[in-house]
């Protein structure tokens, strides 16, 4: 593979690609939000088969790497596995909030979650964790093995779904997240 140039710890990319494999085999559709240039989706495709958009309005992907040049939003979530935000900077918000519908693993480098409060690292960490348990989702903390400090996260789960949810709507969960496995796209589904 060519040699790119990134900022921040080199292995970051092959390092997350490991995890969501290992933690999500069943995911077949993920999302990489804030992707810039498309490593982690590449390596996800060339090292797992796992078919991955890079959704960054900035359009900077390498060539050869699916992408979406927009502005992320949680609504989107629906049609992916999984959906990862690596350092997504202003999608934190959103990325999250793709918990209540898939499972997210989120690392955040920043504090685009309050612009109101400024918060640190176990601060912003802890916001997240908070904001998502309170709607009944299940949080883990993660630390990945690349350089620090920005290689702790969280992987988000979405709430149970509901005793009186429609059973012939399958769930969109992926990954060990219990019973309720599905990899199908959206379309499949109908």
């Amino acid at each position: 593979m060519a040699r790119h140039a990134f900022h921040g710890a080199a292995d970051r990319f092959a390092v997350t690609a490991d995890f969501v494999a290992e933690r999500f085999p069943d995911a077949r559709f993920v999302a990489d939000v804030a992707g810039g240039q498309g490593m982690l989706a590449r390596l996800l495709r060339k090292r797992y088969n796992i078919d991955t958009d890079v959704i960054d309005p900035r359009g900077w992907t390498l060539k050869g790497v699916s992408s979406q040049v927009t502005e992320y939003a949680a609504e989107m979530a629906g049609y992916y596995d999984l959906v990862v935000g690596l350092h997504p900077d202003q999608a934190l918000r959103p990325v999250v909030d793709s918990a209540r519908t898939v499972p997210v693993i989120v690392l955040p480098c920043c504090n685009f979650w309050s612009a109101d409060h400024r918060l640190g690292r176990a601060a912003l960490l802890a916001a997240i964790t908070d904001h998502h348990g309170a709607l009944g989702g299940a949080v883990e903390s993660i630390t990945l093995s690349f350089d620090g400090p920005m290689n702790r996260g969280l992987v988000l789960l979405p709430p149970p779904r509901p005793p009186d949810a429609d059973p012939s709507v399958p769930p969109r969960h992926a990954g060990r997240v219990g019973e309720e496995l599905t990899g199908q796209r959206l379309a499949e589904v109908k």
